[in-house]
């Protein structure tokens, strides 16, 4: 009798995840012998700060670390990220009921519809956006109502525009600002109006705000939390990854109302043994030391970000500049769609982009770059595009 491998029905219908694809596609141009310029995923390209590197060389040879850690994460761990909301936000939390440590904030997002979602039950979930938001949700027998984000609303999901039948049936609303991938921020009007809208329908509301921290401009983005009436009706994912350059260290939080973030807790009890504590005393230096760090990141990106914008526009396309964030939302030159104009780009310039159909239906007709190479790449990249792409 031959063997077989039956893979489940929920991973025979999922495509593949959009990162994963990228990278095989990277693959195939580099073994042709060409020089790729990545501008594919958002991964920092420099290294974590020198103090939290220190601060982890240090407690790691502590053995105290070297035993489970608490499920919920070390409690000092959580007051620390306490008062950086306190500070920063101007949110009070406690650090007891109202925080949970996570490995990273995919994975808080990812196990989050297993504690709210029945089979049957409704996410609304806004698009062009993270491929984890509805994966999750279809992972737990959830389905799944896509909330455009329009240029013309200044991609911002329309409230009125969602059903009725389905804001009844929906148990979680994703949203996320700083945006990924069109570099949006929300303002207080917006979170006013999607708080009024969470109360009439009974929807919680969860939102990612791992980007929070790298706005370009004046203009520093608001948490959800920090909007009257958030704490009754959601949470707020957050991490460390984007904002230190930890993306490899895996660590984050959620916090919000604590009868959500509890309920949070008993799945990941169920799934896993919490954060490595010389990650977490790492965070703690990274939340409670000098932000000149930050500071230095963003005039980065923003240097970035004024380089790559002005050199695009000088070759025709058409580009804002995003106010958050280390993405750049392009719209494709017209004849193209966002796969076939990404493709264009790595065959004939070996520059990778990521098409904005991979983050849902109203990413069609743009790609997202990603400001994680130096100046000079980028100065690259547009010249590649000026001499071997014709627009």
């Amino acid at each position: 009798m031959n063997f077989t491998v039956e893979w489940a029905d929920r991973i025979k219908t999922l495509p593949p995840y959009l990162f994963a694809k990228l990278d095989q596609m990277k693959d195939e141009i580099r073994r042709k012998g060409i020089d790729i310029i990545d501008l594919g995923v958002g991964d920092p390209d420099m290294p974590t700060p020198s103090h939290i590197i220190k601060k982890m060389q240090q407690e790691v040879e502590n053995p105290i670390h070297h035993k489970y850690p608490s499920y919920v994460g070390m409690l000092k761990f959580r007051e620390s990220v306490a008062n950086f909301y306190r500070k920063r936000f101007n949110v009070k939390l406690d650090p007891e009921t109202e925080i949970i440590s996570l490995i990273g904030s995919k994975e808080g997002i990812a196990h989050f519809p297993l504690a709210f979602i029945n089979p049957g039950d409704y996410a609304i979930v806004t698009e062009p956006g993270y491929p984890v938001y509805a994966i999750s949700t279809r992972f737990a027998g959830g389905e799944v109502y896509f909330a455009p984000l329009l240029e013309k609303n200044n991609f911002l999901p329309d409230l009125s525009s969602i059903p009725e039948d389905i804001a009844k049936k929906a148990k979680v609303f994703f949203v996320n600002y700083p945006n990924n991938p069109t570099g949006a921020i929300a303002n207080k009007d917006f979170f006013e109006q999607l708080i009024d809208f969470a109360k009439r329908y009974n929807i919680i509301i969860a939102h990612d705000a791992a980007y929070t921290e790298l706005y370009m401009d004046d203009e520093k983005p608001l948490s959800f939390l920090e909007i009257d009436g958030a704490m009754e009706v959601g949470i707020e994912f957050h991490s460390l990854s984007k904002t230190y350059n930890m993306t490899g260290w895996r660590i984050g939080w959620a916090c919000g109302n604590k009868d959500i973030v509890q309920a949070l807790g008993k799945i990941k009890t169920n799934i896993d043994s919490g954060v490595f504590q010389a990650i977490q005393e790492a965070a703690i230096e990274a939340l409670d030391s000098s932000q000149d760090c930050v500071d230095e990141l963003r005039n980065i990106y923003r240097k970035r970000r004024d380089v790559l914008i002005s050199g695009l526009k000088e070759i025709g396309l058409d580009v804002n500049a995003p106010k958050a964030t280390f993405y750049v939302w392009i719209k494709v030159p017209e004849g193209y769609t966002s796969q076939s104009f990404s493709e264009l780009l790595l065959t004939k310039a070996g520059i990778v982009t990521t098409p904005g159909n991979g983050f849902g239906p109203s990413g069609e007709g743009y790609i997202r770059i990603a400001l994680t190479v130096n100046e000079e790449r980028l100065k690259e990249a547009v010249e590649r595009i000026k001499t071997h792409v014709k627009l």
